[in-house]
């Protein structure tokens, strides 16, 4: 008679976290963090409980393989809503389905050689070796509501909306943006310069067309700020020192308050 544990599915905990490979390029990482840090607050106020987490090149197991990694694809970014960002206190190795169900909301793919592996569309059945498209994963398997496909080399992201089981093109807004309606964001390009390189960035922006900034970029605005209030109130001290006493009295200030 077969066991209770021998029919238990494995965990992230007992699943590879790594299939061994480099990661393809060197701007994956900034990108990757460039989104995760500008969309938090709004993931922060979407989720008041605190029940989501972001994946970075993180495997998401969507079949039981041998070996395992077979059985997973690695969105280069990714965001589930409504799951806890942690299981019993610690952090995921990887995003088990069969374990927890829900599936990403967005997938993000970079691209780095000729866009065909994220474009692949090879089901199972045609698969040789059992490799499968990634496409075809996160369209019929993991059934991704949206899945966007960044090409830095030619200054574009391609997003597919999943419609009665299949990916259509989305097309851009009046601004060149894709809507993503349940985040009540848009997804873009943004040509700039984020950590020390000048690229055509994948970005965030509000519904209403307004980018998104990253932590850093909120305190510089700050900064900015204050600054500019500093400037004027340096201008108009200068200025009411050159009134008499009398004009000062006037006016209801004290000149000690000018020194």
């Amino acid at each position: 008679m077969t066991s209770l544990s021998a029919l238990t599915l494995p965990d992230h905990t007992q699943l590879p976290d790594s299939d061994g490979t480099f990661v393809k390029n060197w701007q994956e990482h900034p990108q990757s963090i460039l989104l995760t840090d500008s969309i938090k607050l709004v993931l922060e106020k979407l989720h008041t409980d605190g029940q989501y987490c972001i994946g970075q090149d993180s495997g998401i197991y969507w079949r039981l393989t041998e070996p395992p990694e077979k059985g997973a694809e690695a969105p280069d970014w990714f965001y589930v809503p409504n799951v806890p960002p942690t299981l019993n206190g610690k952090m995921r190795r990887s995003y088990v389905l069969w374990k927890e169900y829900v599936a990403p909301l967005i997938v993000i793919e970079f691209v780095s050689g000729d866009g065909s592996e994220e474009r692949n569309n090879t089901p199972p059945s045609q698969g040789e070796g059992g490799n499968v498209g990634k496409f075809w994963v996160y369209e019929q398997a993991i059934r991704v509501p949206y899945y966007g496909i960044y090409e830095v080399a030619k200054a574009q992201v391609e997003v597919y909306h999943l419609v009665d089981n299949t990916y259509q093109l989305m097309q851009p807004n009046e601004r060149g943006h894709y809507p993503i309606a349940p985040m009540g964001v848009e997804l873009g390009i943004w040509q700039g310069f984020y950590q020390n390189a000048e690229l055509p960035w994948l970005r965030w922006w509000d519904a209403q067309g307004n980018l998104l900034l990253t932590g850093e970029e909120r305190a510089e605005v700050e900064r900015q700020r204050a600054e500019t209030e500093r400037q004027k109130r340096l201008l108009i001290t200068e200025k009411l020192r050159t009134l008499s006493l009398e004009q000062l009295n006037a006016l209801g200030i004290d000149p000690e308050m000018l020194d």
